[in-house]
């Protein structure tokens, strides 16, 4: 269900029952979704599901030969010189 910003305020209760009993409440404001409430039970299987950063990239797609070369030539190039 979609819900104005200025009722879900004014019905919070309702919004966050309907959250935990139905399917996630849509928040709108000024035409546009804003937010959404979902139960803490659908929010930690959609946490659980998540992987890392570490995962993401080690799971992906492999990285292209030019990328690797780009990343293996900087890591060879000194760092400037400071004067202190």
């Amino acid at each position: 269900m979609e819900w104005q910003l200025r009722d879900a305020k004014n019905r919070f209760s309702e919004v966050i029952q309907r959250a935990r009993k139905e399917a996630p409440q849509v928040i709108i404001l000024r035409g546009e979704r804003a937010a959404v409430a979902v139960s803490a039970k659908t929010y930690s299987e959609l946490m659980e599901k998540r992987a890392s950063l570490v995962e993401h990239l080690l799971t992906g797609p492999p990285w292209s030969d030019d990328l690797v070369e780009v990343i293996n030539a900087r890591s060879r190039v000194p760092g400037r010189a400071v004067t202190l």
